[in-house]
């Protein structure tokens, strides 16, 4: 048999770099660390935005100024209600995302909250304007949203252990006939 050159080792470890590369099949840590990545994002942008909604933290508006505003800029009637409603969602999805508990239902609640938002509101002042926001933080948002939708909370979370549970339960069930 005959021994490997030095040549014939650099080409094999390029192509192992490359295969690294161009793998499109996700690993468990890298799917992991995506779901964990936009988690924290989504976490802590709209825990900022729904505290400052329901409660006005953060210098936010608080619910009558968000009410107004429903009422008003956003056109929603009653402006209380979907205030209220908006908060909800922003401020529960983000603590339901913290824990990694339900989070793809989670997710899909910002996901629509966002398209309402950028529909309503910001859609008119375009991707971007040098007056005023337009839609490209809605545009990202509604992308870390999907990753949540499509990948999962990842191992990290109460939705793996609920998920390991239940798995393991209907392990142990019999067969039903």
């Amino acid at each position: 048999m005959i021994a490997p050159t030095t040549a014939d080792r650099g080409t094999a470890s390029s192509r192992s770099l490359l295969a690294i590369v161009f793998r499109t099949r996700p690993s468990t840590l890298g799917t992991d660390i995506a779901a964990v990545s936009a988690r924290i994002a989504l976490v802590w942008i709209f825990v900022y935005y729904g505290a400052g909604k329901l409660f006005g933290a953060f210098d936010g508006p608080g619910i009558h100024e968000t009410s107004l505003f429903m009422a008003s800029t956003a056109h929603l009637h009653p402006g209380g209600l979907f205030a209220v409603v908006a908060g909800v969602i922003e401020l529960g999805g983000a603590v339901a995302l913290a824990l990694g508990l339900a989070s793809r239902l989670a997710a899909v609640a910002l996901l629509v909250d966002q398209v309402i938002a950028m529909v309503i509101v910001t859609w008119t002042h375009g991707l971007h304007s040098s007056t005023t926001v337009g839609y490209e933080l809605n545009l990202a948002l509604v992308a870390l949203a999907l990753v949540i939708v499509g990948l999962g909370a990842g191992r990290p979370s109460l939705d793996a252990i609920v998920e390991r549970r239940l798995r393991a339960h209907s392990d142990t069930d019999p067969p039903s006939r």
